[in-house]
């Protein structure tokens, strides 16, 4: 099924979902990459209680929506929110960030990525936002996909895990380019 899931706002229902893809994407996709002893704390039950928090939360313009197949199986999410400031460079534009996209990894290449980060832009939008960044470590794949989607690499930092300096890339999007 080529991009046909069903998006929607997360609920309380979907969070074991989501911690499980969030878990099972950072130890796939980051072995090797960030320190074990981080990876390892990235564990089930601190994803559950993280993510249970986020969706029950709402409000603060912090958005979670899920990419749903039959049966409402959870095959990807993301998060958005108004962009931090404090992790900006000065003066940028950018006052939303998408803060996670994962997709499960037996439904990537499929479009669910895509309509997910397009589903977080039209939510930035619906809060006034005219222009959004990703944080990406430099050394994920999925650094390609932000550049396929359009965004333009516009800032570069230092991420500490466990002890370990990780080069991290902004990538940006400019709504009123028409994206």
């Amino acid at each position: 099924m080529r991009g046909g899931a069903t998006l929607r706002p997360a609920t309380p229902r979907d969070v074991e979902a989501i911690a499980r893809i969030h878990v099972d994407a950072w130890h796939a996709t980051y072995a090797g990459i960030i320190p074990d002893a981080y990876l390892v704390s990235m564990d089930m039950g601190r994803q559950r209680r993280m993510w249970q928090q986020t969706v029950r939360a709402g409000g603060s313009g912090h958005q979670v929506f899920v990419a749903t197949l039959a049966r409402d199986e959870v095959v990807g999410f993301t998060s958005c929110r108004p962009a931090r400031r404090d992790m900006l460079p000065r003066r940028a534009p950018y006052d939303g960030e998408v803060y996670t996209l994962y997709v499960a990894l037996d439904h990537q290449g499929q479009g669910h990525g895509k309509r997910l980060l397009e589903t977080c832009f039209g939510a930035l939008r619906d809060q006034d936002k005219s222009a959004a960044i990703v944080w990406v470590l430099a050394a994920n794949p999925a650094r390609f996909f932000y550049e396929a989607q359009g965004g333009r690499k516009v800032a570069e930092r230092i991420e500490r895990f466990a002890g370990a300096e990780l080069e991290e890339l902004g990538f940006g999007w400019d709504f009123s380019a028409g994206i």
